[in-house]
């Protein structure tokens, strides 16, 4: 072996910051998977045992912890995939001697449709900002980006001025692994973005005595105190408007990328389109969403099939 870490606490440090730096982990994943690894490790010195030095009975016997401490199964998976990528990378790194978690398959987990906002549901969430001070022209381009790009909210956090081409009606998105992608935008929010780029930016800097944004200076999105939004900051608003528009509690960001997907299939969008608009590295996964739209392919089966 060489350079193996003192313990399991500096392994884990070591592969966090392998995530951020080498893979380009966003830092939301990396949190994540630092949170799972930290929990592992506190588990370990618990239970009297040497993370660089354990076997797979030793991985099954903290999973069983966790599932009778009522983790839910999805989890419980996700637990068993920080524990997989961390022993992989070390033993590929020649830190410990064996992988004790490779042997250890994932449970299979029930797919879950992702959820869809109707189109009342969009359009009493889009009614919501209050366009006549900045931070409602600021909210109303975020609702707009997301419904027009299907931006995960990290990704809109990304966003700097630079990155939205209102000329040309694109924005650049960087996903996972920041892999990079060019997404056209339709003209209402092509007007929100530049009526917030004209007005509700400038005025919310204005209103803190500020030309720029503090943290990031080129950041798109700016709070009330002057500040670039986080992806925290984001949701924040964005949970706001749907708890005034009325909406059901557990809509998330990420239901406006499940409707945007949704609206292009119904729409008659083909799905490897969908699948590079939507930055997934896998058709398997942007497939999911054929299965809300089957009178959509009813139709391609009508229309295609020779016996149809």
């Amino acid at each position: 072996m060489r350079g193996a870490p003192a313990d399991i606490y500096e392994g884990i440090d070591a592969f966090t910051a392998y995530l951020a730096r080498v893979e380009g982990a966003s830092p939301e994943t990396v949190r994540a998977y630092a949170s799972h690894l930290e929990a592992f490790a506190n588990w370990l010195e618990r239970a009297g045992l040497d993370g660089l030095h354990i076997g797979v009975r030793d991985v099954r016997r903290y999973l069983a912890d966790l599932r009778q401490a009522r983790y839910a199964p999805k989890t419980v998976s996700a637990h068993l995939s920080a524990l997989r990528s961390l022993y992989r990378w070390m033993a590929e790194e020649g830190m410990i001697a064996s992988d004790p978690a490779s042997a250890i398959s994932a449970p299979k987990l029930p797919k879950n449709l992702p959820h869809a906002l109707s189109s009342e549901q969009v359009a009493r969430l889009f009614a919501t900002p209050d366009t006549t001070c900045a931070e409602g022209i600021r909210d109303a381009a975020m609702l707009e980006l997301l419904y027009a790009t299907g931006a995960r909210i990290s990704e809109l956090a990304g966003l700097d001025r630079a990155s939205v081409n209102l000329a040309e009606g694109t924005v650049r998105l960087f996903g996972k692994g920041s892999k990079e992608r060019i997404v056209p935008i339709y003209h209402r929010a092509i007007d929100a973005v530049s009526r917030y780029e004209d007005a509700g930016r400038a005025e919310l800097l204005a209103a803190c005595g500020r030309t720029e944004p503090s943290g990031r200076a080129d950041a798109l999105f700016v709070s009330a105190r002057g500040r670039a939004m986080d992806a925290a900051a984001l949701r924040y608003r964005f949970k706001k408007l749907c708890r005034a528009a009325g909406l059901p509690a557990d809509v998330s960001p990420h239901a406006m990328r499940h409707t945007y997907a949704t609206d292009l299939l119904s729409g008659g969008a083909d799905l490897r389109s969908v699948q590079e608009l939507l930055g997934h590295a896998s058709l398997s996964t942007t497939q999911l969403y054929t299965h809300l739209t089957p009178e959509r392919l009813k139709g391609a089966l009508h229309q295609a099939h020779p016996r149809a």
